[in-house]
Order: structure tokens, then C-alpha cells, then sequence
């Protein structure tokens, strides 16, 4: 029988070194989020307005409340809008700018700086500047609209019902397109080129080619820049309350917003708290299910 060789000094050297290594990890995340995450459902027990020192317990009733709110189902409708359009459209757009870019050598880092500025901006000053152009008076988009002749589709982008949530949600995929072309553009330059060669001599196409030889060699990235983005429609909130508040007539409301509002101008923190809750068990679901997928295809790929 094989017995260790490993003197008994080293294997206990390794465990002190595994321990220093793990304990920092361990205490940021009970500092950084079980306690806030304990703290939070504590005070969504309560009934508790920010002053009372000793707020009454309530229980389940803020959650109970919760289902029977008129104001959720639309804030929620919005969040499912954004989530879908704001996904879905700086995925395909900023993975098409990664394609167009692939091949380019000339001028490359000035389109990556170019694209990739509007993610790393304030989004306070986003959020200032689009509202310019968006002005119903001055704006630029309205001015360019009515320069080519369309002036009837000219309107207060921001401050009408039917278009303020879709104006923000422009605003947004502008801002995330950026990441999403920059770390795309960035794993393709490991697709394996004679792959691509061998696929276009079977006569594959360039749909084809992307469909069946690159997005299977960019994957894993793909569904890390998937998740990320996803998860950030449930959350999101800054974007659309500098530009709108949630408004107009609650018509930009989403669940980040309408929990602010409860939380800190209404004065119901456990309810807000209540909501932000409500956000974070929506969006873990989704946030582990593409985080397993994105390991499995990764450990594929490692196998092969």
C-alpha cells in the first residue's frame, strides 16, 4: 500500500496557506453581502419609515402587499421590455460591429476607443447630454427629423408616455453596445482561422460560418457578455431616473425606481426594501442558469 510521502510540517504549511488565502475571500463576502442580504430581510419584516427607532414587525405583510399592488404589474412590464429589448439589441448590434471590425487593421483602436467611450462615461452625463437631444425645442433629434422632412414625428421624446421608455432604452443599448463590441472584438482574435478556411472550401457561407464555426469558439465569452447585460435590465435604474424619474405618468416606472421611490420619498424603506428583494430573486435564476451553461461549454472546450 502507498502511503504519502508529504512530511507532516508541509501538509500543515498548506492548510495555514489554503486558510490565509481563503479567509479574506470568506469576510468580504460576509461584509459585502450576507450581511446586507440578512439586514435587508430583516427590515422587510418591519414596518419601518426611516425615523421610528423601534418600527413595529409585520411579517410576511409587505409581501402580501406586494402581490396585491396595482403599480407592480407595470413596473414589471417595463422591466420584461427592457430586459428583452436591452439585451437582445446590444448583443447583436455590438456582435456585428465585432465581425465588421475583425479583419480591420487600419484605424482599429480609434473605432474601439470611439465605440467603447460611451460605457465608460458618467451616467449622469449620459444622461444630461441625450436629454439635450431629445429636447422637444432645441433637441437635436427633433431639428434632424425635421430637417429631412419629418417634422411630424417630432415630439418631447421624454415626455411623452408613448416614447419616453423606448427613448431611454435607446439611450441605454448606445451605452452597452461599447463593452459588448470591445470584449467580442477581442475573442475573436482566438477563433481558429483554419477552421474558417476549411468550412468556406465546403462551400459554407458567411452566415453559415458565423452560425456553425464562430459562435461556438466565442461562446463561453458570449454568454459571460449575455449575462452581464441580463442581469443589468433586471437592476437597473440610474440610467432612467436621471433622465425621467420614472415618469412621465409612471410610463419609464420600472422595479429599481419604483422600490426608490417607496424606499425614499415615500418614506417606506422595509417596502422598498421588499421590492429590491423581489428584484434580486428574480434575476439569481437567470444569472446561475447562464453561469452554468457558460462553465459546461467552457470545460468542453478545455476537453477537446
Amino acid at each position: 500500500m502507498r502511503t504519502s510521502t508529504t512530511p507532516p510540517v508541509t501538509r500543515r504549511a498548506q492548510a495555514r496557506l489554503g486558510l490565509a488565502l481563503v479567509v479574506p475571500l470568506v469576510l468580504i463576502i460576509a461584509v459585502f453581502f450576507l450581511f446586507p442580504l440578512g439586514n435587508a430581510l430583516y427590515y422587510s419584516l418591519l414596518d419601518y419609515n426611516g425615523v421610528n427607532p423601534t418600527p413595529p414587525f409585520v411579517g410576511l405583510a409587505n409581501y402580501v402587499e406586494l402581490a396585491t399592488d396595482p403599480a407592480l404589474l407595470p413596473a414589471l412590464a417595463n422591466n420584461i421590455l427592457w430586459i428583452v429589448v436591452g439585451t437582445a439589441a446590444p448583443m447583436l448590434i455590438g456582435f456585428a460591429l465585432a465581425l465588421l471590425m475583425w479583419r480591420v487593421r487600419r484605424g482599429s483602436t480609434f473605432y474601439r476607443i470611439a465605440l467603447f467611450l460611451p460605457y465608460i462615461l458618467p451616467t449622469v452625463a449620459v444622461g444630461v447630454v441625450w436629454g439635450w437631444i431629445y429636447d422637444p425645442i432645441r433637441g437635436w433629434l427633433n431639428a434632424a427629423l425635421r430637417g429631412i422632412g419629418l417634422g411630424g414625428l417630432a415630439t418631447g421624446w421624454l415626455g411623452n408616455p408613448d416614447t419616453a421608455l423606448y427613448a431611454v432604452l435607446a439611450t441605454a443599448v448606445w451605452t452597452a453596445t461599447g463593452f459588448v463590441f470591445v470584449v467580442l472584438l477581442s475573442s475573436l482574435q482566438n477563433v481558429d482561422s483554419e477552421l474558417l478556411d476549411a468550412a468556406r472550401m465546403d462551400g459554407a457561407n458567411g452566415a453559415q460560418r458565423v452560425w456553425y464555426v464562430v459562435l461556438p469558439q466565442i461562446m463561453p465569452v458570449f454568454l459571460m457578455i449575455l449575462t452581464l447585460t441580463l442581469v443589468g435590465g433586471f437592476s437597473v435604474f440610474d440610467i432612467i431616473f436621471v433622465m425621467t424619474g420614472g415618469g412621465p405618468a409612471n410610463a419609464t416606472e420600472v422595479l429599481g425606481t419604483y422600490a426608490y421611490s417607496s424606499a425614499f420619498q415615500l418614506n417606506r424603506i422595509s417596502y422598498g426594501t421588499a421590492l429590491a428583494l423581489v428584484i434580486s430573486v428574480l434575476a439569481i435564476p437567470f444569472a446561475v442558469a447562464l453561469n452554468r451553461l457558460q462553465r459546461r461549454l467552457s470545460l468542453q472546450g478545455m476537453g477537446t
